[in-house]
């Protein structure tokens, strides 16, 4: 992963190296950028859809919710109830990220269900992955259904649902010789039991409550997606997911670093103009919208602030009393600048392995310099958007477990 040392020398890791090596093969910096930037809009607007699927009553609508960052009553959000009340597939997109779509499935509990006309009828090819639910115990239906995504070479996940709800059960029942660890290893071991003894080859089940995705399973889940997803769809769902504990942002910050080199490169070159004050040219706008796009995708912003604030009870103010980055509607054109003219203050240099695997920058003394600029504002922002939200969480975290 890319870094910056206490010279202030823009290093990049090897993959970065390869790519950016790759990319200067054939053409000047305007050319290599405007491929890139196709690159980019790619990486940026590939589809991904979630099928979710289960019994009746067995909590897919809430999982529908959760996946997109949602409560069972924010506008928007898929109807739930102790009824089935999704009829059609009904697709949900995800409130910052319009490629990602999350689709509530009808019910597979009814007693004349077959699996292949159910997947006829939910449109089956245009699912990514699927998750399937199940509340209690995993049924015949639901392995049928997975015997037949296998089949058609589809992924799926099974998804215990409401463990929040059997761990505050068994509390009750056995308050004395209560362990959450050993209710969550009884359930486990339940589910494994009877998904082989109906003919499942090592399953996996994750333990999961939608009120509540940063508990139990639910990191094992993503770390799994990022292994089994193509890069591209990996990348989609990694964005997607609601910020909900520190991990998670590690992993989201990760996945942007590796994208920062492309996008300094595309700034520099596809519409760069010169910038006031600097040695330096690139795109403003292109920056500003980066920005903007880091500040949504780590929530901070007046929605997600306003939203986490009413989770936890306490006022907004307190949230962004401990916020250093700006917010997204206060990146504008002249912030970019402002940032761009502070990472120049010290000059910035590529290290000695950049300019060897890519000479053509160090020829151009002026692209190299707007490369390096353009990378350590993007960086610094990064660092300081990551170390307010982590802020935010904790201080929200801390709050709510006084409660």
């Amino acid at each position: 992963m890319a870094s910056q040392s206490s010279e202030g020398i823009i290093k990049l890791s090897r993959e970065e190296l390869e790519a950016l090596k790759a990319a200067f093969e054939e053409g000047n910096l305007a050319g290599v950028a405007s491929r890139l930037q196709e690159m980019l809009e790619s990486l940026e607007s590939v589809q991904l859809d979630v099928g979710i699927t289960g019994e009746t009553g067995s909590g897919k609508s809430s999982f529908v919710n959760a996946l997109r960052g949602l409560g069972d009553e924010d506008a928007g959000a898929a109807c739930t109830g102790v009824v089935e009340t999704t009829r059609e597939p009904t697709p949900y997109q995800h409130p910052r990220y319009p490629n990602v779509t999350i689709w509530d499935l009808p019910g597979i509990g009814t007693p004349n269900f077959h699996p292949d006309a159910y997947l006829e009828q939910v449109g089956f090819s245009r699912y990514d992955i699927f998750f399937i639910i199940a509340s209690q115990r995993f049924t015949a239906n639901h392995v049928a259904m997975a015997r037949h995504i296998q089949a058609m070479d589809k992924s799926f996940y099974f998804v215990r649902s409401k463990v929040d709800v059997d761990l505050d059960s068994s509390l009750r029942r056995r308050p004395s010789s209560y362990s959450e660890v050993g209710v969550l290893q009884e359930i486990r071991q339940n589910c494994l039991e009877g998904l082989r003894a109906q003919g499942i080859r090592l399953p996996q089940v994750f333990l999961l409550s939608a009120f509540d995705l940063s508990k139990y399973d639910f990191h094992l889940l993503g770390e799994t997606l990022e292994r089994e997803l193509s890069h591209h769809k990996r990348h989609a769902f990694l964005m997607a997911l609601p910020n909900i504990s520190l991990h998670i942002l590690e992993k989201k910050k990760a996945a942007m670093l590796k994208q920062m080199w492309l996008i300094s490169t595309v700034a520099c070159g596809v519409h760069a103009a010169p910038i006031p004050g600097l040695l330096i040219s690139c795109d403003v706008d292109i920056l500003a919208r980066t920005l903007q796009g880091y500040c949504k995708s780590f929530g901070l912003d007046g929605d997600s602030l306003e939203k986490l604030a009413a989770e936890v009870g306490q006022p907004v103010g307190q949230m962004k009393a401990v916020i250093k980055a700006p917010l997204a509607k206060e990146i504008s054109n002249s912030l970019v600048v402002q940032l761009l003219i502070q990472a120049g203050g010290k000059v910035p240099k590529l290290s000695k392995e950049v300019l060897r695997s890519v000479p053509v920058l160090g020829s151009m003394a002026s692209g190299a310099l707007s490369f390096a600029t353009t990378y350590k504002m993007l960086r610094s922002f990064m660092d300081e958007v990551t170390a307010s939200v982590q802020r935010v969480l904790i201080k929200a975290f801390e709050v709510d477990a006084e409660k």
